[in-house]
């Protein structure tokens, strides 16, 4: 399988969400390549950003399943 560097731009706005979204995270830990979260106090709501080097299939899976959870967006960025 192909690889391909990824960019998932989150935006968590339940801080409720932040917990099942890391244990997620976790269990497509062999991909990521980093991590920057950065809470925004002032609007209440949680950046991250994550580097991935991995088959297509499993960053659209990796974000189908960050979508999926309650208070969270996500956007992915692909290298062509």
């Amino acid at each position: 399988m192909e690889k391909k560097v990824a960019l998932l731009g989150i935006l968590a706005e339940d801080a409720e969400a932040v917990s099942p979204l890391n244990e997620l995270l976790h269990e497509y830990g062999g991909y990521i390549i980093g991590r920057m979260g950065l809470p925004y106090r002032k609007r209440q709501l949680s950046i991250i950003s994550i580097a991935m080097d991995a088959p297509p299939e499993i960053t659209q899976e990796l974000a189908k399943k960050v979508a999926e959870i309650e208070g969270i967006r996500v956007k992915i960025v692909t290298e062509e």
